[in-house]
Formats: C-alpha cells, sequence, structure tokens
C-alpha cells in the first residue's frame, strides 16, 4: 500500500452517478465499495498505465484529464483519445489482458482503482453493474468508430468543430458549462487526434476566431456560435 493511495467508498462519491448505475439498493452499493481498491494520484506527465503493462484494472477519473496515445514507428506520439473527470480508462487491456496504449495525465490527476476480476465476481451478483459495464464499453465503440468517421471523411473545419462540440457535451454534462472551455491538451495533441498537423489546428482555430464562432485566450476557449459549429459537422454527408 502506497502512501499515495487511501481507500475510498463509492456510496460516499459525488461521481457515483457518473460512473456507477443508478437505483441500486444499499447492499449492492456495498457490494460495489468492494470493487474499488484504492485511490491512486497521477502527477500531470506521467502515466498511469503503459502499452504492454499487464492488465489488472480499469480507473475511474475522480479528477484531472488524460490522453491515451501509441507510439508510432517514426517515434512520434500518436493521440488516440482524451478522457476526463467521470470517465472510466483501460478498457484497451480486456481483449488480450495487456494495455494496447499508453495513458498519460494532462494534468495532476486521481484515479480510483477497480480491479477487473472484483468487477467481474461482483457484475455475476449484481446484474445493473454488468449492464453498466456494457454500456460504458459500448459508448466508447460508439466514440471510437465516431472518431474513425471524423478522420476518414471530413475536413479540417469540421473535425476542429467536431472535437470542440464533442467535448463541450462531455463537459456539460459532468456540469460544466455548456459554452466555456480549458483545452487541457497542447494543439499539436488535437493536431494528433484529429490527423492534422499543428499550422492547421492553429490556422483553424484562427479562422473560427476571425468568423466569430469562438474567443480564444491561450487555453481558454469560449464557443459564441454553437450553431455554427454544428452546422459544419451536419454539413457532412450522413451515412446510413
Amino acid at each position: 500500500m502506497k502512501p499515495e493511495t487511501i481507500k475510498v467508498a463509492c456510496s460516499n462519491c459525488n461521481l457515483r452517478e457518473l460512473c456507477m448505475p443508478m437505483g441500486l439498493s444499499e447492499h449492492d452499493l456495498q457490494r460495489l465499495d468492494e470493487v474499488v481498491a484504492t485511490r491512486r494520484k497521477i502527477k500531470r506527465g506521467s502515466t498511469l498505465f503503459s502499452n504492454g503493462d499487464k492488465f489488472t484494472s480499469l480507473y475511474a477519473i475522480r479528477t484531472g484529464f488524460f490522453k491515451t496515445c501509441l507510439a508510432s514507428e517514426d517515434g512520434r506520439d500518436q493521440v488516440t483519445g482524451f478522457q476526463m473527470a467521470g470517465e472510466i480508462i483501460g478498457l484497451d487491456g480486456i481483449v488480450n489482458d495487456q494495455h494496447s496504449c499508453d495513458a498519460v495525465a494532462l494534468e495532476d490527476a486521481e484515479v480510483c482503482v477497480m480491479p477487473f476480476d472484483r468487477i467481474e465476481e461482483i457484475s455475476r451478483e449484481v446484474t445493473a453493474l454488468q449492464h453498466h459495464v456494457h454500456k460504458i464499453m459500448s459508448r466508447e465503440i460508439v466514440r471510437e468508430h465516431g472518431v474513425m468517421l471524423l478522420l476518414g471523411s471530413m475536413r479540417a473545419e469540421e473535425r476542429l468543430a467536431a472535437f470542440l462540440l464533442n467535448l463541450v457535451q462531455r463537459l456539460h454534462s459532468r456540469g460544466f458549462s455548456q459554452s466555456e472551455l480549458v483545452l487541457r491538451m497542447t494543439r499539436e495533441e488535437i493536431g494528433s487526434y484529429l490527423g492534422l498537423k499543428l499550422e492547421t489546428v492553429s490556422r483553424t482555430f484562427s479562422k473560427f476566431v476571425e468568423d466569430g464562432v469562438v474567443e480564444v485566450k491561450q487555453r481558454h476557449v469560449k464557443i459564441l456560435d454553437p450553431e455554427a459549429l454544428q452546422r459544419m459537422v451536419n454539413s457532412q454527408p450522413q451515412c446510413h
């Protein structure tokens, strides 16, 4: 037991609604408390898990922001996703019992460590938890599919618009502003995720500012015209 890890109870956690199923009985909640082994603090720039690490746990992000990435053949990082407080990270490890990417903290963060064998064991008794885990996995698959569509067919403006709308919507569902956000990632990391060069990301942000769609002060972004962003994304031919 490391000094930075302390016992935690899900039933007292204010993020409970986000990462645990609703409407559980007192008894079921107590069972869920048994799932969370410890809390772990991760310093900005540190790795929660790395590509090739043995998969043992899922992590519920309590505070902070992460990116998942892979080292490409030329040694650069390819960003595969961004995760925020209230989301679950580590699902990539379920398939082959080892992680297939690195998870790096973009700011000081804290996670709840949930050993997967305990989740599986309790899922068999608490069906609501089983459904919930399936729902989380499904959401990840849908999100990844969305990113593939994004990279497959969208122009730079459409990619960045979809990215900003997605981030704001996820933050809003966690009680944050619907129109303002602080970008925890660099322009370069956004570019890596969206398949765009750094200059293209910067140029597109500048165009959004010129067009009065957003206001940007360093990492602070204020969305002035969400409808305009939505129109850019909707201009995509929809696939059926």
